[in-house]
């Protein structure tokens, strides 16, 4: 719920943006506590979640909003995706029959950001592993979001909010390239002050932060 809110507003701020869970499966809440809905990355999509939770209970899964969150999903991208299993590097194709003009993806990306220390964790380890072989900086960024609408709706104004401030920076840093204006010191240098500075407007969503390699 609180990474896809936050695609969907990156997205709409037409930030070239995408998503991933980290964990073994996908699982939503089901009936009881013990018997959620699980269901495999990479393979199965919002569509089909939609459909098989509709089916089963209409009036549950509508109450305790899941259907809503798919619905939403729907409009974002074709299906849940595991970040373990992105080939960093390599440009891929998106399911362009089901998303339109999305088309080709890049194989990198300049910043990360996680909802929940454990995916930040499961982020940095993984990048370590993969051992940087690009040679090439990603600031990983964890905002702490709870996993309900309201926050949910509070932190993706929050990391837009980030997006906007970094991207600014970034393109500061990219006019004094040119010799024109700006600082000099880099975007890499300056993202801890940006984090710092959006800190202070957002204290109620603590944030951590580190720089890896691809």
């Amino acid at each position: 719920m609180r990474s896809m809110e936050a695609h969907l507003r990156l997205s709409a701020a037409s930030y070239p943006v995408i998503s991933f869970g980290t964990g073994s499966l996908v699982r939503l809440p089901g009936p009881s506590i013990d018997k959620p809905n699980v269901y495999p990355f990479n393979t199965t999509s919002y569509t089909s979640m939609y459909s098989e939770l509709q089916s089963k209970d209409p009036r549950l899964y509508r109450a305790n909003g899941l259907l809503t969150m798919l619905e939403r999903n729907l409009g974002v991208k074709w299906g849940p995706e595991r970040w373990q299993d992105w080939a960093i590097g390599k440009p891929r194709l998106e399911h362009v029959e089901d998303q339109g003009s999305k088309g080709v993806e890049g194989g990198v990306v300049d910043v990360v950001i996680t909802c929940e220390e454990r995916c930040w964790d499961a982020v940095v380890d993984n990048l370590m592993e993969r051992g940087g072989g690009l040679n090439r900086p990603v600031h990983v960024v964890n905002v702490d979001i709870k996993d309900n609408h309201e926050e949910a709706l509070v932190g993706g104004k929050a990391i837009l909010d980030l997006a906007d401030s970094l991207n600014r920076v970034a393109q500061e840093e990219r006019v004094n390239g040119e010799g024109e204006t700006g600082r000099g010191e880099g975007f890499d240098a300056r993202v801890p002050e940006v984090i710092a500075e959006w800190q202070e407007r957002w204290p109620l969503l603590p944030a951590l932060w580190t720089l890896c390699w691809f």
